[in-house]
């Protein structure tokens, strides 16, 4: 198949508000490629091509050749041609990246190029990439989406679970099951506005963990050989050997833990989150780095233990063989309670310590990878979003110069006529000197479009808000906006794909009384 029917393809998802729509227009194209091109394709869509790590950032995307008049670009063949741009090392691969380059895109169209440009900085905008890629997969292959997500939990590959899916079926996709040392995508946490509300969510006693201010950490150990992974699966298992030390001095031959690495000062409060990030990002020397920030690493879940998978085990169960295997030092502050002042208490003791709030969590829940789902719930002390910035103004005074005015949006999550991003508000509160400087640079990378007050840019880079409240507002897509906002941080950690919804938004508005506000199809400032 051409390209420029998966490019087409892509565009026409991304013009969809609805999920189900997208789904459909998505599988309808994998139903029409060949057992070979449908994994590609499936790589493509879902971003796993731009995480090939090609070594082409939007610099090198200036420049190209102009695009082909007729298409003649295979889905399979470019695939091919970005693993051969990925593989290029050594002296003089900055010019072979670009010779390789040049020539995949003198055989594109201008909606191929379009379509190759959005794969190569990870900026397609179809929504919630893996999720709704997923369900295409499902829906071609015609067998449950839920198969095709617990198979992208173990393996991680929306390549290899597509070329199961669309091959063998549902047998395939049961073939895929955790393996020590692969690391499992990690169970995500939905967001309440207060302590309250996380529990009104369960019908029995929650489980109450300490929320930390650190660097998700999955460990997998297998006798003497132990990985570490981020959230985002990458391998930094040099850069923590504390955490390393940790996971060896554990009573077991094998394990597979998740939990957070966090730096923490001699009083054992945290430190700032950005010395715990330096440490786990950093490329020195690990031992002279742990002298400057020591990490100390702390466990909240046990998916494996010498041979045997937990993962579907209940979370009430998983801590138990959590405490089982490791000491309480290595180990979260945790308490299980239906009674709302005894969670108040323990959600005050993690602030009082220097954390962020507590997550809660559904005692009979399994582990459910990759996604927001209702099992845990995280609670912080104040409002807080994580949004992404949509354009930025040029500041004035001791700001000239600087891109300072941060434009806020957040993701539409399939509401209709909203979408794919729907803005909030503004904010320049909370920036720092340091951070003005490095957010004009790594905006100026990424704008789209400008005028003489304002770069509008790719929609990429996730900040952490804090804000007092949700106002009603005519200005704004979705009705509402946020007040008094400010930055807290940018979120180096995340992606675009998981930034906050407009109805995490909503619930905050319906929890402080406002209802729910309206929407474009309601009418300014109406609600019902």
């Amino acid at each position: 198949m051409l390209l420029r029917r998966l490019a087409l393809a892509s565009r026409a998802a991304a013009a969809e508000p609805g999920r189900r729509a997208k789904t459909g227009l998505l599988a309808d194209c994998l139903r029409g490629l060949g057992p070979d091109e449908a994994p590609a394709a499936v790589a493509l869509l879902s971003g796993e091509s731009h995480r090939l790590r090609t070594g082409l950032g939007p610099a090198a995307l200036r420049d190209l050749p102009p695009p082909a008049a007729e298409p003649r670009l295979g889905v399979r063949e470019t695939e091919r041609a970005l693993e051969a741009i990925a593989a290029v090392h050594g002296p003089g691969a900055r010019a072979e990246r670009r010779r390789l380059l040049t020539g995949l895109f003198e055989r594109a169209t201008d909606a191929e190029q379009a379509f190759l440009r959005a794969v190569l900085v990870g900026d397609l905008r179809q929504g919630a990439l893996d999720a709704v890629v997923a369900d295409a997969v499902a829906r071609a292959a015609g067998v449950p989406s839920a198969a095709v997500r617990r198979a992208l939990m173990f393996r991680g590959s929306a390549r290899a679970v597509a070329a199961a899916a669309l091959t063998a079926g549902e047998p395939g996709l049961a073939a895929f099951r955790l393996e020590v040392g692969r690391p499992v995508r990690p169970m995500l946490a939905a967001s309440a506005p207060d302590v309250g509300t996380a529990l009104e969510r369960f019908t029995a006693p929650a489980a109450l963990e300490w929320k930390l201010d650190g660097i998700r950490v999955q460990v997998h150990r297998d006798g003497r050989d132990v990985g570490v992974f981020t959230r985002s699966l990458d391998d930094i298992t040099a850069r923590v050997p504390e955490v390393v030390e940790a996971a060896l001095a554990l009573p077991v031959r094998s394990a597979v833990l998740d939990g957070e690495a966090i730096a923490l000062g001699p009083d054992g409060r945290p430190r700032p989150f950005q010395e715990t990030a330096a440490r786990t990002a950093a490329r020195r020397d690990p031992q002279r780095l742990r002298a400057e920030v020591p990490l100390s690493v702390q466990f909240f879940d046990l998916l494996h233990r010498d041979g045997g998978d937990l993962v579907d085990r209940p979370g009430r169960e998983r801590w138990s063989a959590l405490a089982a295997t490791v000491p309480p030092g290595l180990r979260v502050a945790r308490t299980e309670t239906g009674d709302l002042d005894e969670a108040l208490a323990f959600f005050e003791g993690a602030l009082a310590h220097g954390h962020e709030g507590v997550l809660v969590k559904d005692p009979a829940a399994g582990y459910r990878a990759g996604r927001r789902g209702a099992g845990w719930i995280k609670v912080k002390p104040r409002h807080t979003l994580d949004l992404v910035v949509l354009a930025a103004e040029w500041g004035s005074g001791r700001r000239r110069g600087f891109l300072s005015n941060l434009h806020l949006g957040a993701r539409a999550g399939g509401e209709p006529g909203l979408g794919p991003w729907v803005m909030l508000g503004k904010t320049f509160k909370g920036l720092t000197d340091e951070t003005l400087a490095w957010q004009t640079g790594a905006l100026l990378e990424r704008a789209v479009e400008r005028d003489a007050w304002t770069v509008r840019v790719r929609p990429e880079l996730v900040v952490e808000i804090a804000f007092d409240g949700v106002q009603r507002s005519p200005r704004y897509p979705a009705g509402l906006a946020l007040r008094f906002a400010r930055v807290v941080r940018y979120r180096p950690d995340k992606s675009a794909a998981e930034a906050d919804t407009v109805a995490a938004v909503r619930e905050i508005a319906a929890a402080e009384g406002l209802g729910r506000a309206s929407g474009p199809a309601d009418g300014p400032g109406g609600s019902d």
